[in-house]
């Protein structure tokens, strides 16, 4: 036994220093595998889109805001002043949750029918209720029903509130499937906006779909900017939407409108483009109004058929537009952007 012990002793101490080799080599492993993991699960952000919740708090905020946090999604509330008023507290969890909180009006009422007085009220008792329940005054606006004119939008702006329509209706208000609300989504391009509602059981179940394909395009949630109306990255910046492959615009030009003739059904706009002799200016219209003729430039619209982009086609720097009023007379088109190049 005695001559057996060093050798034993020997093969022991050889099997503990391979185990600490094949332990090390295990450890440095798990670390490359757990870097590469995290790597490919990095989200890259080649744009970002808008997601807007309108009408709440309601009793399903709470619902609402554990999906959207499972989800990794801040996104944007239009919130009912007289809501915000009757449930302070699911106010404030939208903020806790990472949301921008944002006004739409005291109680939805149909604002275009106000005086200008009343608009004013309306819109700052709103914002007072948001600012003293969560600590910050709103800086966007939408009009209830996505009706507006030209009052109401220099109420919002005198007040401190950009007007934010949307770009895509997910239809979530006209019951529509879980299926048709994330076929909706999925027409979003990057600095776009859709419009959903707080409260509907169809539009949470919607989400994680709507996530996947967004992420599958490389887009993600951001906030709406203040400045353009447009979805920017959360802290305020605006990537390019396609990997940088494309150069930004050359410049940004001037756009003015004005209305030239006025009938019952319809009227004509008339749009002047200064700063660029090539350019491409966004026109937002108010559902249900609808452009029915054009001059002087080429034209294409987004799916809800209230986003017009005009460019330029050789005809000169002022292009025009017929608007059929559908039976909303008062509102007028809102010039969104002019970029030149």
């Amino acid at each position: 036994m005695s001559r057996l012990f060093p050798r034993t002793a020997l093969w022991s101490r050889r099997l503990r220093a391979a185990l600490a080799v094949l332990a090390t080599a295990v450890a440095m492993c798990g670390v490359v595998l757990a870097a590469t993991s995290t790597a490919s699960s990095a989200a890259t952000c080649n744009g970002y889109v808008g997601l807007t919740f309108d009408d709440g708090p309601t009793g399903s905020t709470s619902a609402l805001l554990n999906v959207l946090r499972s989800n990794g999604v801040r996104a944007t509330m239009f919130n009912v002043g007289q809501n915000v008023q009757n449930n302070r507290s699911a106010a404030q969890a939208q903020v806790s949750a990472g949301m921008w909180v944002a006004n739409h009006s005291w109680n939805h009422a149909h604002m275009t029918s106000m005086s200008q007085s009343q608009m004013q009220s309306d819109l700052s008792q709103t914002s007072s209720a948001i600012q003293s329940a969560t600590g910050s005054r709103p800086v966007l606006f939408r009009p209830p029903y996505g009706e507006t004119n030209s009052t109401l939008q220099s109420v919002a702006s005198s007040l401190g509130m950009r007007q934010v329509l949307w770009d895509v209706d997910s239809q979530d208000w006209n019951g529509a499937s879980v299926s048709q609300i994330v076929a909706n989504a999925s027409r979003l391009q990057a600095g776009q906006v859709i419009l959903m509602h707080d409260g509907i059981q169809n539009t949470r179940d919607a989400i994680p779909q709507i996530m996947a394909n967004l992420t599958s395009r490389n887009l993600c949630p951001g906030m709406i900017s203040p400045s353009t109306g447009r979805a920017v990255a959360p802290d305020g910046t605006t990537p390019p939407t396609d990997g940088g492959t494309t150069p930004p615009p050359t410049g940004s030009c001037t756009a003015t409108a004005t209305t030239t003739n006025v009938w019952g059904d319809r009227y004509n706009t008339s749009v002047t483009v200064s700063g660029a002799s090539t350019w491409t200016v966004v026109v937002v219209l108010t559902a249900p109004q609808r452009v029915s003729t054009i001059w002087n430039g080429t034209a294409t619209w987004d799916s809800s058929g209230t986003v017009m982009t005009m460019r330029s086609n050789g005809s000169g720097n002022t292009f025009g537009f017929t608007t059929m009023t559908n039976g909303n007379s008062g509102a007028r088109p809102q010039i969104r952007s002019c970029t030149s190049g």
